[in-house]
């Protein structure tokens, strides 16, 4: 059977998919899972101590969110596993953690100082896929909904090749994505904060990485949607462990509710496309037209 993006029934395994389905621009390719983006969302790249890139975010008004998908058995049931392990890891830590009943299953919430982090999980052929959405307490419970419709229409790429359960699926960048973190680096050469030399644009594209644990001309001249995957990887920020994105919402994007236009008839009937951001089918579904 034949999957449709826009319908919110994913995460979608890509085999699923149409041949012809056209992400280019809706979502996020990262290699072995493909993130839509959100709306007016910006696109945030995390690095390691030494300077490497580590995990991909959306960051949204009401916090940050990031999927990564994983190898699993043919037989379902690893969720159900990490979640119990999730829970005592956390509790260990210090958080307090629990769970609540959720679409795809228990989604584990762990309450630390100054911040809210909630798991969601989902299984598929041969993969599990997490999303982790995180955010300050007061913003918990509108960051919720937003990193559920994300994962809804997120699409898996898991491949041929064997990995064992539980393994991190490869990640790559794209293109795009990859000449703000060859910029970043070259900076940090610059600064003097980066010894070694960075890797060209082209290597990180190709190059996998492990998937994390937890300019752009104008419009009208590149015919690029303002909040596509493509322009928000242009403005994409390059940020270092210890900078404050985990639970800080983006400090240029507001958090005003504005209301999602229709699409014209032209764009109702371009077929195999995404229709529109996860927000904006987020907002459709509640009725706020």
């Amino acid at each position: 059977m034949t999957e449709e993006i826009g319908t919110g029934r994913g995460p979608y395994d890509i085999e699923d998919l149409a041949d012809d389905v056209d992400l280019t621009n809706s979502h996020l390719d990262l290699g072995s899972v493909l993130v839509p983006v959100v709306e007016g969302g910006q696109v945030t790249v995390e690095m390691t101590a030494d300077h490497q890139p580590q995990a991909v975010h959306l960051v949204t008004p009401h916090g940050r969110i990031s999927v990564a998908a994983f190898a699993a058995p043919r037989s379902p049931g690893l969720w159900r596993e990490v979640v119990g392990e999730l829970v005592d890891t956390l509790r260990t830590d210090g958080a307090e953690a629990s769970t609540e009943d959720g679409h795809w299953g228990r989604e584990v919430v762990a309450v630390v100082p100054g911040g809210v982090h909630r798991f969601i999980g989902a299984e598929g052929p041969r993969w599990m896929v997490r999303c982790v959405a995180s955010g300050p307490p007061e913003s918990a419970d509108d960051l919720a909904p937003v990193a559920r419709a994300v994962l809804s229409e997120s699409v898996v790429r898991r491949g041929s090749d064997p990995h064992p359960p539980r393994d991190p699926l490869p990640v790559s960048l794209p293109p795009v994505l990859a000449e703000q973190v060859f910029a970043a680096q070259q900076q940090m050469q610059a600064d003097g904060v980066m010894d070694q030399f960075a890797a060209p644009p082209e290597e990180l594209a190709d190059q996998t990485a492990p998937a994390p644990v937890e300019s752009v001309s104008s419009d009208e001249e590149t015919g690029v949607a303002p909040e596509g995957a493509i322009a928000q990887s242009a403005r994409a920020h390059v940020v270092g462990e210890d900078d404050p994105v985990g639970t800080d919402v983006h400090p240029d994007i507001e958090a005003t509710d504005t209301t999602a236009e229709e699409p014209s008839e032209a764009e109702a009937d371009r077929s195999r496309r995404s229709s529109g951001s996860a927000l904006q089918r987020l907002r459709r579904r509640q009725g706020k037209k």
